[in-house]
């Protein structure tokens, strides 16, 4: 934060090496999710394919560099550089691929009539590659640290119930699957499969946590 009335930066600079720039986390952008996503080579996925159905955010991408095909609900969509794509429908499925090496496209989402609140998906980026990493300690801080940030916390506490399991923190993992699951009943099924999970499979308690009537 500042307190100068702006700030500048170019998505260049901010680009990770995943082709995200984190648009909204850099500058604290609090009104509405905006973010850039860069494909490197020629049929990189630009936007993976989703919806918004859980957020009900309307979106809306401008391909500001290259050439992008999007599909959104079934329809392709041609849009070299300039092109803006708005999706109103959250239920609708878009994507998006690069033409071009270097596509850069800037996505901007929020829901009509509410506040915008960040979606934890920002942190779960970071999470995925320090569990990758066996980095479990550094996930699990992240995780803690970010868990009173978002209001979609069942990923949170997923990830955390990994980062604890490995870490041979039984109790604290089967209380945070616990918790994961009675927000996102869905990643019950993940759960009786994930690796990260293993060291607490054996225990009574996580047949009674993954039971799903």
């Amino acid at each position: 934060m500042t307190d100068r009335a702006f700030e500048t930066a170019r998505i260049d600079d901010l680009e990770r090496p995943d082709g995200w720039s984190p648009v909204r986390l850099h500058f604290g952008v609090q009104a509405f999710g905006i973010n850039a996503w860069t494909g490197r080579e020629a049929e990189a996925t630009v936007i993976p394919e989703h919806d918004e159905e859980p957020t009900g955010h309307e979106e809306l991408y401008i391909v500001t560099s290259g050439h992008a095909s999007f599909t959104v609900g079934g329809e392709a969509i041609d849009a070299p550089a300039g092109t803006i794509v708005f999706v109103r429908d959250p239920d609708a499925k878009r994507g998006a691929v690069a033409r071009e090496p270097g596509t850069t496209v800037l996505s901007v989402g929020a829901k009509p009539g509410e506040s915008y609140r960040p979606r934890s998906w920002e942190v779960n980026r970071d999470v995925f590659a320090l569990l990758d990493s066996r980095k479990n300690a550094e996930a699990k801080q992240l995780l803690l640290d970010a868990l009173e940030r978002y209001d979609d916390r069942g990923n949170l506490l997923y990830n955390l119930a990994c980062a604890e399991a490995q870490l041979g923190e039984t109790d604290a993992a089967l209380e945070h699957l616990r918790a994961a699951l009675g927000e996102s009943p869905s990643l019950a099924e993940y759960a009786r499969e994930d690796t990260d999970l293993g060291p607490i499979r054996d225990d009574p308690r996580f047949a009674e946590i993954v039971t799903v009537s």
